[in-house]
């Protein structure tokens, strides 16, 4: 089985247990959940900065998911909607927006895992500076790889908003960046 025969047999996977939560199976929704912990806790990390915080987070928009699954109207978009409230309950829980506290934390897609570890500073530094907007769309895009319409359906802005963003975000990383090394790939 190629790639691709797999990935298409996750994604179907996904939205047949996304359809069955939305009906109310309590089985499904939690298996959706195993799935995808990890990154859960992963980006809540990013927001809380803190173990126990980052739980807490995690925790909160499980239960706030599990409370709205029926609002969910397209199945294969699971995913970027559990991200959706598990961005604002970090928010609504007064957590100071942080990226990259701990590189053991954060993991880097594996095209940028040739990236030293002087430059994943440089980088972790650089992407403080930015205003948050822009650094909440450059996470989102290159660390969680989420397409351009994903992120507008988390952060509910225009698809034109993100876009904007990225650019912007990606020009203001360029004046704090000596290398190139974040520009390899266009939106």
């Amino acid at each position: 089985m190629h790639r691709d025969e797999k990935s298409n047999d996750k994604n179907d996977m996904e939205i047949k247990l996304a359809k069955k939560a939305i009906r109310g199976n309590a089985d499904a929704y939690g298996e959706l959940i195993r799935q995808n912990q990890e990154y859960l806790y992963k980006m809540a990390y990013i927001y809380t900065e803190n173990q126990q915080d980052a739980l807490d987070v995690v925790g909160t928009a499980i239960l706030k998911g599990y409370q709205h699954i029926r609002s969910l109207k397209n199945p294969q978009w699971f995913r970027t909607w559990i991200t959706r409230i598990l961005i604002r309950c970090a928010q609504d829980a007064n957590k100071k927006i942080v990226y990259f506290n701990s590189i053991d934390e954060v993991e880097i897609p594996e095209r940028y895992e040739g990236i030293s570890l002087e430059e994943t500073w440089d980088l972790r530094n650089a992407l403080e500076l930015l205003p948050e907007k822009y650094r909440t769309v450059i996470i989102l895009k290159y660390f969680s790889e989420m397409t351009v319409q994903e992120i507008a359906y988390v952060l509910e802005i225009p698809a034109g908003s993100v876009k904007a963003y990225l650019s912007r975000g990606r020009d203001e990383l360029k004046k704090y960046l000596k290398e190139d090394y974040m520009y390899a790939e266009t939106v």
